[in-house]
């Protein structure tokens, strides 16, 4: 018996008291009703870190491969393309924070890249990279 009157009216086994009220979630009401979901490899400053150490000198590699301004540039689109991939599979199947990482470096590899080809472009009044 749960302390309610089975019929209404009726003198029930026990005190009768109120439903309990739902917390409205302003304060905090101790532990949630349920468990919450946590991931099991979470992104963590040292991930995010050897990802960004790992593009670094993947990009480094393929930069220096180049010899001019258009082979670095073309390079340095190769491998961010390629670092990307690998960033792709890691946010699916693998570690988020070193992902994270590998982006992050990407996009400021690329952006150096965009850089030193239109700072090519102003100084000599021809594109680049064709």
């Amino acid at each position: 018996m749960n302390g309610w009157p089975a019929v209404p009216g009726e003198p029930g086994p026990g005190p009768v008291h109120p439903p309990p009220r739902t917390p409205s979630g302003l304060f905090p009401a101790g532990a949630p009703m349920r468990p919450s979901w946590r991931e099991p490899y979470p992104v963590t400053g040292g991930g995010v870190s050897a990802g960004a150490v790992t593009a670094f000198a993947w990009l480094l590699l393929f930069g220096l491969l180049g010899h001019d301004v258009s082979s670095y540039a073309w390079w340095t689109l190769v491998a961010g393309g390629l670092a990307w991939l690998a960033a792709a599979a890691l946010v699916r199947y693998g570690d988020r924070g070193v992902a994270a990482g590998v982006a992050i470096v990407t996009s400021g590899g690329w952006s150096i890249a965009a850089a030193v080809v239109a700072v090519r472009w102003a100084q000599s009044g021809d594109w680049p990279l064709w």
